[in-house]
């Protein structure tokens, strides 16, 4: 055989695996969703960060027509119960008044993409079907979702074979360093509904909350000029903070931006200070940085790379008035 025919034959035999190995991925990643979505399931897991474990239990099941009901709760420090009939969650926390909102999703370590169309991040990332292992005493299935760019994190899933439910996930670098992972540590699927979400199904939630004192339509006066690919604007405002509690009201204009995976929150506002060194630290995945740069300070809070946060917070210019539509309160350019 010519060594050309050859190397066609290994090339064509690589493009194969490769495309099987990815489309493997996209039906373990739409079986995880549609076991989040569907299953009766009582769950714990720690978050390990920085040397640190951060303990969590978790109940989801079905409720009459269908409704899907959710109890999940912090176990260290103060006391955090988020509960959810269908499309109300509701929070439940220490010294403050319990409230609801509408949503489909409570707010937890699993990323909500994990129960929607996971296949939608297929601009920023790629699916690879890895291989199997043992996880919780349970043969799991390794998921890799892997950034295709230097500004965000990979993330490793290993999917229970039986069931198809999340096992445990990682959060790494470009370069393979483990940042953060979720462990569960208890894992039970039942046909039947649990008896506290049955009591939870017979419970009448706290009153439904409309989010008024943010200014949502509100021009902002600054847009962030550069993001990722793939990332967009999914929410803005502009409201008032209390600067270290000693009554120093300032207005602060808010973005969030989000790739589907990742979120990523942005500050800014006008500072008495013309200039201050760029200030960072990290917990795990979450890089929180700060500078001000021409009287202008500009916070960044969200799972990305350093480079990336001030790669973004360098490209915040003033808002252009040819750039500002009639339904967004700022406009994004990629780059």
């Amino acid at each position: 055989m010519k060594l050309s025919a050859l190397l066609l034959l290994l090339f064509s035999f690589n493009v194969s695996a490769i495309t099987a190995d990815t489309q493997s991925a996209k039906l373990w990643l739409e079986r995880l969703s549609q076991s989040l979505r569907q299953l009766n399931f009582t769950t714990s897991f720690v978050v390990v960060k920085n040397n640190q474990a951060e303990p969590y239990h978790w109940l989801h099941g079905i409720g009459d027509k269908e409704q899907e009901l959710e109890i999940f709760t912090r176990l260290n420090g103060p006391r955090r119960d988020v509960l959810r009939q269908g499309a109300i969650v509701s929070y439940i926390e220490p010294e403050q008044e319990p409230y609801s909102l509408i949503s489909n999703d409570i707010q937890s370590p699993i990323p909500a993409i994990f129960r929607g169309e996971i296949t939608k991040l297929e601009e920023s990332y790629r699916f690879i079907s890895v291989g199997r292992s043992r996880v919780l005493g349970r043969v799991a299935q390794l998921v890799r979702i892997v950034a295709k760019d230097k500004y965000r994190f990979s993330y490793w899933l290993w999917l229970d074979q039986k069931t198809g439910l999340l096992l445990k996930m990682a959060v790494l670098t470009r370069q393979g360093q483990l940042l953060e992972q979720i462990q569960f540590t208890h894992l039970e699927v039942s046909e039947q509904l649990s008896d506290n979400l049955a009591q939870l199904q017979l419970t009448e939630l706290p009153n439904i909350i409309q989010v008024t004192s943010q200014k949502q339509n509100k021009v902002l006066s600054w847009q962030v000029d550069w993001l990722p690919p793939g990332f967009a604007v999914i929410k803005s405002n502009q409201h008032n903070l209390n600067t270290y509690n000693r009554g120093d009201d300032k207005a602060v204009e808010f973005m969030l931006f989000s790739d589907g995976l990742t979120e990523v929150s942005v500050y800014v506002n006008p500072s008495k200070e013309t200039f201050r060194a760029a200030e960072y630290a990290s917990d795990g995945a979450t890089m929180v940085f700060n500078h001000i740069l021409q009287g202008v300070e500009v916070g960044i809070v969200g799972d990305i790379p350093l480079a990336t946060a001030i790669k973004m917070a360098e490209s915040i210019v003033p808002a252009k008035v040819d750039d500002i539509k009639d339904d967004s309160p700022h406009s994004v350019r990629e780059k």
